[in-house]
């Protein structure tokens, strides 16, 4: 099971911002590679701080944690808040998070002076699912076009910035001498340039390709909700690391059945015969269809409940219920023979109405559906 984000940044659930990134540094800076070399145990440690520090510095995905917890990301594979961080990840990210703690700040796995390693662009989709795939989980195959290295493209250490992407100048002003930094123009900040570029590749030796790509969307995920597929955005030039592909869900609107949270709510209309005689009818449920029974003399506004029957959450904590909406049809159009018989019904004692205490209120309904 995996170690609770908050836990691990030494917080508590209501951290503010500001916290949570002080938090992150303390930890990044006492695990950092530089200070623990060969420390595998430090290593997972510093990798496991970032990763709790992707999710939880970004508004959007904090609230996710916060309702779903590691569940809300279990439709990514590899890279941030989906399952593992890799160092060049956590550079690229949140280099500029230790500040001056190690050598004037990243430039590179290892420490200072390193050659940098870019994060390409992600990119972005949306998906539409069914509310039957919704319920149960689904595998989807897209194809995606995203900009790769051209095949036989080679890149050199940019002579300027010697691979940092960054130049440094010193200049003096009524203060004194001032240090300023600026990506460099020579390489456009990528610390590399290019020294063979195949036909058809860009001004960056990319080319565009179109590649199908394999998500693994889980139960319960809600419209409007991002999964992240790790590594299948765009590639960086030369040693670059890929960016993600972030998958936007799109849920399908059903015919019959309306989604409110983990809950289905489905109308079934049946005739004034089947209220009073009572028999059975099918309906429609996101595993199927299923045959439910009515019992003689129900009442219009009754609800079955039918456990179980609803969406899976997202937590792995079960699944919801299916509330079946009992409405008892009343025809419009009479022939004579039958105004004859409800005339004659009319004072019959069998079709007065007598709520008994147990026939709950409309209102009793509605607490009830919500609570």
């Amino acid at each position: 099971m995996k170690q609770d984000y908050y836990e691990i940044l030494g917080l508590s659930k209501g951290a503010s911002a500001a916290e949570i990134k002080k938090a992150y540094r303390k930890k990044a800076i006492q695990y950092h590679p530089d200070k623990n070399p060969g420390d595998k145990e430090a290593e997972e440690k510093f990798k496991l701080a970032a990763e709790a520090y992707e999710v939880l510095s970004d508004p959007n995905k904090k609230a996710r944690y916060d309702q779903y917890g590691h569940s809300a990301f279990e439709g990514g594979q590899g890279g941030f808040g989906g399952g593992g961080m890799n160092m060049d990840d956590i550079f690229s990210q949140f280099g500029d998070i230790f500040g001056s703690a190690f050598g004037g700040g990243f430039s590179g796995f290892g420490g200072g002076g390193g050659q940098r390693r870019m994060k390409g662009s992600n990119l972005r989709i949306r998906v539409k699912l069914t509310l039957e795939e919704v319920a149960n989980g689904v595998e989807k195959k897209v194809k995606v076009r995203r900009k790769v290295k051209a095949e036989g493209v080679d890149y050199t250490t940019c002579p300027t910035c010697h691979g940092t992407g960054q130049v440094t100048k010193i200049v003096n002003s009524i203060l004194g001498r001032m240090q300023t930094s600026a990506p460099c123009n020579h390489c456009g900040g990528t610390g590399q340039i290019i020294g063979n570029r195949p036909a058809g590749a860009d001004a960056q030796g990319m080319k565009v390709s179109e590649e199908t790509v394999s998500i693994k969307v889980p139960a319960g995920v809600a419209d409007g909700m991002q999964l992240k597929v790790g590594g299948k955005g765009n590639d960086a030039p030369g040693n670059g690391i890929p960016g993600d592909l972030l998958v936007m869900i799109e849920e399908v609107e059903h015919e019959t059945l309306k989604r409110e949270g983990e809950n289905l709510h489905y109308d079934l209309y049946i005739s004034m015969p089947d209220a009073v005689l009572g028999g059975s009818k099918e309906i429609d449920t996101v595993s199927g269809k299923v045959r439910i029974k009515i019992e003689a003399g129900i009442q219009s506004g009754k609800i079955l409940r039918l456990r179980g029957k609803g969406i899976s959450s997202l937590n792995g904590y079960g699944a919801g219920d299916l509330l079946v909406h009992v409405n008892v049809w009343t025809p419009r159009t009479l022939s004579k023979e039958q105004k004859d018989f409800f005339e004659r019904m009319r004072d019959d004692d069998h079709f007065s109405p007598k709520p008994e205490k147990s026939d709950k209120s409309f209102f009793e309904k509605v607490k009830d559906m919500f609570s």
